[in-house]
């Protein structure tokens, strides 16, 4: 998705940020089977995807702003697009999520 057409906030965060949000719009196959664990399990999140995309109706999105002041989310996500560029299959990418995340608390994959 291209920058002009995400959120003003989106628009004016850091690029990692930005990067990460387009990303999760353009991947939410890859994206809804990524766990976050930061804790947003607590609102309501379900994968990281949603920590970026709290509603998708055909080609509107309705985004989250919740990865926009959270590290550990957008960090996950530029993981995951390390990864994929590197090669790496999408249940690759989600068995390093887990290893190197878990430590900070519970994944919000039920």
């Amino acid at each position: 998705m291209p920058l002009d057409q995400m959120p003003a906030d989106v628009q004016v965060a850091p690029v990692v940020v930005q990067q990460a949000y387009q990303f999760t719009a353009a991947n939410p196959d890859v994206m809804k089977e990524i766990p976050c664990y930061c804790g947003c399990g607590n609102i309501g999140h379900t994968s990281n995807y949603s920590c970026y995309v709290s509603h998708k109706d055909g080609e509107n999105i309705t985004f989250d702003t919740h990865a926009l002041g959270c590290s550990i989310c957008v960090d996950i996500t530029q993981d995951v697009m390390r990864l994929l560029r590197e090669g790496k299959s999408p249940q690759e990418a989600r068995a390093y999520i887990d290893a190197t995340y878990s430590r900070y608390g519970p994944s919000n994959i039920p």
